[in-house]
């Protein structure tokens, strides 16, 4: 029993989760986290356009509460607004803004957008990127488009856990056209990567001994001088007693 309330609470989230998505199309949807508090559901949604978000005098963030307690039977959900910081660095804004791209402009200049992100996305930062879009594009026939550029982990558990993934989808004339986003981001610690550390020199110094100060020769005279006087003066009595 208790299993099965955890499935149907995370189906639930995930189901909020699409729905928000859904509702906050091409405004720079990143992400949803919903969160339970004593007060109630805590949702935090992630934008790079937060007024959007939130709309005029906070209309959208009062009508997307009313659907969700209506629709989800929320008690009493706490909508929170959250800027990302960086948004080349992450896949849902960029997956979103290739969509937008595709659908605003056509499938025509598919590979100058493909190029233009790729350019941005590394000058932000990230190690790598790859982008896969499949659809009738640029002709009748059904292909898939490959842009990439730096270092991309495929497998292991940093592909899992480390690596950005997005998809989005375009709805263009010709049908359905689907992106996928794989970023690499640069605070990622790889297991195969090598720091040098740098040699710390150690200086010895050399400690030099002082030379011995040499006797003044000045200082010498006059003791000498004392010593002759006194000799002289011994030799002058001398003499004057055998007279």
């Amino acid at each position: 029993m208790i299993e099965r309330k955890f499935v149907a609470q995370k189906i639930k989230e995930l189901q909020i989760e699409e729905f928000i998505s859904e509702k906050m199309k091409n405004i720079g949807h990143s992400g949803t986290k919903m969160q339970k508090t004593p007060l109630g559901e805590k949702i935090v949604i992630y934008a790079s356009r937060p007024g959007l978000v939130v709309g005029k005098k906070g209309q959208n963030i009062r009508e997307l509460t009313k659907i969700l307690k209506e629709k989800f039977n929320l008690e009493n959900p706490q909508i929170e607004i959250s800027e990302v910081e960086n948004i080349d660095l992450d896949a849902n804004i960029v997956a979103e803004k290739i969509a937008d791209s595709i659908e605003r402009f056509g499938t025509s200049k598919f590979k100058a957008i493909g190029h233009k992100v790729m350019s941005s996305v590394m000058g932000a930062g990230a190690l790598g990127i790859e982008i896969l879009i499949s659809g009738k594009i640029p002709s009748s026939r059904a292909k898939r488009w490959r842009f990439y550029t730096g270092y991309l982990k495929k497998c292991g558990d940093i592909a899992l856990t480390g690596v950005l993934t997005a998809q989005k989808k375009a709805t263009i004339k010709t049908g359905t056209v689907g992106i996928q986003v794989k970023i690499m981001p640069p605070d990622i610690e790889l297991p195969d990567r090598i720091k040098l550390k740098k040699e710390i020199e150690e200086v010895v110094e050399e400690v030099k001994e002082e030379p011995k100060k040499k006797r003044s020769k000045t200082k010498d005279k006059p003791e000498k001088e004392e010593e002759t006087e006194d000799i002289l003066k011994e030799i002058e009595e001398i003499e004057d007693d055998q007279n």
